[in-house]
């Protein structure tokens, strides 16, 4: 089969010119190949094999194309690979080799070999695709693994034993399931057996890496496969135990409550289908966390999960350091969204006040937008009837939300009176009587007693002032 078409394009022919003045074989192999096959072009890299040294062969690409071999190229010395950017495109270079594990290591040890070699040491068949850039064999297809009907029957298959394979490198367990969530393929039977025995090896492995491909799997198209996966095969309560704690469904004098598990995973394609961000994503994943150790019963109210949105905020952060997230403004924003999750619920399920809608819109801030997409996203009821009520009274209140903006400006307002007029008008010293005022400002523009405005806050600040003590003489 050739594929001659598929490789019309100026790099490959330089690549290709290359490798026939040095007498080289070389390929194009792994995602680059499988994602044209699919009709997919989204591929940002492409890695090149070649029967020989790569690093060298690397270098007379980048100089035939104008790029400075000794600064524009990355090298890695230990495996033998080299990488520069070519037109936005990552395009790394290696020399086919063979590679062999230590059982403490994902790392290989590598040494020389073929192309079946390089082939053999591909996590999946569909990945083990090459095509040849040498120009009497140029497009051919090298499939020794029966790849194509992998792709074509949507497989998910390791190309030598599932379990020599995912052995020696488990982050191709996480890898296996991200495909088949990015792609929606099925993970061949006794693959997935050997992932679900080997799943306690995945602890062998980096946090950076596990979370790099954790985030693949929630920016999917939909998600709830790879995490269906993930818990099927045990590999998450290694990796995100606070979601499998979410699982079951209790009783207790007949009383019962949701599944919060999969109920989360709901949330989560819900949200997908409107978000490709993937900290939003993330809040929606982690909304509920804090249900788990919050989950009370009893005999008047039945089920209970009170303050589950505090407890999930503090969550986060602990989750987040453990599994090397950013501890920065992305944290700080799951967190907020976490915490407010239920906060527009309740609003929309009594008479929207424009002093409830301010509130919202001050404590929210910039997230309010993203915060509405959560709350609709974690509408999941089977009922028709309910379920296009919730959305009817939500879109009241994003209504709401527009109008109380353009009428006060409360998104991440400043009180009209600062800290330092304070000072200066009753001529005191920092106290606490300068917070209160603020605090008294803050709410009376909140609760809509008086305009965002100076004037109405300068003669609130005078007639509250005497009250406490102040003059202004």
């Amino acid at each position: 089969m050739n594929y001659k078409p598929a490789l019309n394009n100026k790099i490959f022919n330089i690549i290709s010119s290359c490798a026939d003045e040095l007498c080289l074989e070389c390929y194009v192999i792994g995602g680059y190949v499988r994602d044209y096959i699919l009709n997919n072009d989204s591929s940002k890299d492409i890695d090149i094999v070649v029967v020989g040294n790569g690093v060298n062969f690397a270098k007379k690409v980048a100089a035939k194309i104008g790029l400075d071999p000794n600064s524009n190229i990355q090298i890695f010395k230990t495996y033998g690979t080299a990488m520069f950017k070519y037109n936005g495109i990552e395009i790394e270079f290696v020399g086919a080799r063979k590679e062999s594990y230590n059982k403490n290591s994902r790392n290989p040890i590598v040494s020389t070999g073929t192309l079946q070699d390089d082939q053999n040491r591909r996590d999946f068949t569909i990945n083990a695709l090459a095509l040849s850039l040498n120009s009497k064999k140029y497009g051919n297809l090298i499939d020794p693994f029966n790849g194509i009907n992998d792709l074509n029957n949507k497989i998910i298959k390791t190309p030598l034993s599932p379990e020599i394979t995912y052995n020696d490198d488990p982050l191709r367990m996480l890898r296996a399931i991200r495909f088949a969530s990015k792609l929606n393929f099925k993970i061949e039977e006794n693959s997935f057996k050997s992932i679900e025995k080997l799943h306690s090896r995945i602890k062998i492995i980096t946090q950076e890496r596990i979370i790099e491909e954790v985030n693949k799997i929630i920016l999917s198209n939909k998600p709830s496969i790879g995490f269906l996966l993930l818990d099927k095969s045990n590999l998450l309560s290694e990796i995100l135990p606070e979601l499998t704690a979410l699982k079951g469904i209790d009783e207790i004098e007949g009383q019962t409550h949701k599944d919060n598990f999969y109920h989360t995973l709901e949330v989560l394609d819900n949200i997908s289908k409107h978000t490709n961000d993937l900290w939003l994503r993330w809040a929606a994943l982690l909304h509920d966390i804090g249900k788990a150790p919050t989950k009370k019963f009893n005999k008047k109210n039945g089920w209970t999960f009170h303050g589950h949105e505090f407890e999930g905020s503090k969550m986060v952060y602990k989750l987040f350091k453990r599994i090397k997230l950013p501890l920065n403004d992305k944290m700080k924003y799951v967190q907020k969204l976490v915490l407010m999750s239920s906060r527009p619920i309740v609003l929309a399920q009594e008479i929207v006040t424009d002093s409830a809608v301010r509130r919202l819109v001050f404590d929210a801030g910039d997230y309010v937008d993203d915060l509405m997409t959560l709350c609709e996203a974690d509408i999941t009821t089977k009922n028709e009837r309910k379920f296009n009520k919730y959305h009817n009274n939500f879109k009241i209140v994003r209504n709401k939300i527009i109008e109380v903006e353009e009428k006060d400006s409360i998104r991440n307002f400043q009180p009209p009176i600062s800290g330092e007029e304070i000072m200066k008008t009753f001529k005191i010293k920092p106290s606490k009587k300068i917070g209160l005022l603020k605090e008294i400002i803050k709410e009376a523009i909140l609760d809509g007693d008086i305009p965002n405005e100076y004037k109405p806050a300068y003669d609130l600040m005078i007639k509250e002032a005497k009250k406490i003590g102040l003059s202004n003489g």
